[in-house]
């Protein structure tokens, strides 16, 4: 195929040669950054928390009033939950992960540090935390029941005895591996905290928590404190596999039967949290895949259409190359080259806006740079959109009779 006689028909139809390559640029660089933010919201939504999630049970309880033997009811509830059939263990806290709300505490190294070492999402347990919430424990202990006392409220700043600490946040603090035993001086309560042990995860309360980099999303800790507040609080209650709807209908109504004297506002499963948690995420992938498909359909009409235009202008030149012997192969082989030279350009400057796209998106929104496999396999499906969009157009010309091409001139 001599491409001499493409380019210069391409010369006289260069308006409609440029708004194909813009077009699939254009769609090229929107697509490879929609694809990239789908990859990335899909990757994010399904981040594993450390817990057992499936069979997690969420009960948010509120007393009303300020009742003075709160932690004999704090402790009357949480016995008659452990004892309830299909339970394995429960325990009382101040959030849980996907939850949206909780405290963070800079950690420092030194009593008389400036800026903190690393910053944790804060959550209140007892020595039933690890089983309740199904975490891992890879290093140290647990609590023991002696570690445990009463925090009333977020302003008691009793220091605690130990901390459980994750891993991402163990390396943080002590990059050599050598965390249990080491101790720590929180912002809030003044002293030195040995970290006591340490669980393989622990999600923090936010799915969307920015400004201290990704590893922030596993930075947790769990102090040895009974939640004794008359601000709302969690129950988490483990069950046993299978056991989740029965647990799920006992449990409210055996804290009713304690005492009707409180507000429970949410009963819910770990798994519908993360349901509720993601649900923008998933708009957003419902909305940018529908954005793409939209763009590759708009795009593969238009291929059609400017090059069906181009057609009947040529059925002349058609036709005399058809009688001067030129087969249908070899008509629909010209414009699937030409198609594929004019792709080829948009698909250059598509890779271009693409990555010029996520810089600017990188640097306005602090997202994640482009992975250069996006911009090249949305080239190839530009790419491979483009001759498969232009195929109809070609077999309608090469179907072109000489003799009625001639003869329509």
């Amino acid at each position: 195929m001599e491409f001499g006689p493409i380019i210069s028909a391409m010369r006289r139809n260069k308006v409609g040669a440029i708004l194909i390559a813009v077009q699939m640029a254009i769609t090229l660089a929107i697509m490879c950054n929609a694809l990239f933010i789908i990859e990335q919201r899909v990757a994010l939504s399904k981040r594993p928390t450390g817990a057992d999630e499936a069979n997690v049970l969420i009960i948010r309880n509120q007393w009303v009033g300020n009742p003075p033997d709160a932690s004999a009811r704090l402790q009357g509830d949480l016995a008659a939950l452990r004892a309830l059939p299909g339970v394995q263990d429960a325990f009382a806290s101040n959030s849980y992960p996907m939850s949206g709300g909780g405290s963070t505490e800079g950690l420092n190294l030194h009593e008389d540090q400036k800026d903190a070492t690393a910053l944790a999402a804060l959550y209140f347990g007892d020595d039933h935390a690890i089983a309740a919430f199904g975490l891992k424990l890879v290093a140290g202990r647990n609590f023991n029941s002696g570690d445990v006392v009463d925090k009333a409220g977020y302003t008691d700043l009793t220091a605690p005895t130990g901390i459980i600490v994750t891993r991402v946040l163990a390396d943080t603090l002590f990059p050599g591996g050598n965390a249990v035993g080491q101790s720590i001086y929180g912002a809030a309560a003044k002293g030195q905290t040995p970290i006591i042990g340490i669980v393989e995860r622990l999600q923090v309360p936010w799915v969307s928590a920015g400004g201290w980099g990704s590893k922030f999303n596993d930075s947790s800790m769990i102090e040895p404190f009974n939640f004794v507040s008359v601000f709302p609080y969690y129950y988490i209650v483990h069950t046993q596999p299978g056991q989740m709807n029965s647990v799920l209908q006992a449990a409210p109504k055996k804290l009713f039967d304690i005492s009707r004297a409180r507000v429970i506002q949410k009963t819910q499963t770990m798994t519908a949290a993360r349901a509720d948690a993601y649900k923008d995420d998933r708009g957003l992938v419902v909305i940018l895949s529908v954005v793409c498909a939209t763009l590759l359909a708009v795009t593969a009409f238009g291929i059609v259409g400017l090059t069906s235009y181009w057609v009947a202008q040529r059925r002349r030149q058609i036709g005399i190359r058809r009688a001067l012997g030129a087969t249908r192969n070899a008509i629909i082989q010209y414009f699937q080259t030409e198609n594929l030279l004019i792709a080829g350009a948009g698909a250059a400057i598509g890779v271009a806006l693409a990555v010029s796209l996520n810089l600017w998106m990188v640097n306005t929104f602090a997202m994640q740079r482009l992975n250069t496999s996006y911009a090249l396999i949305g080239a190839i499906v530009v790419l491979v959109l483009g001759q498969a969009a232009v195929l109809w157009p070609a077999l309608k010309a090469a179907s072109i009779p000489p003799a009625l091409a001639t003869r329509a001139a």
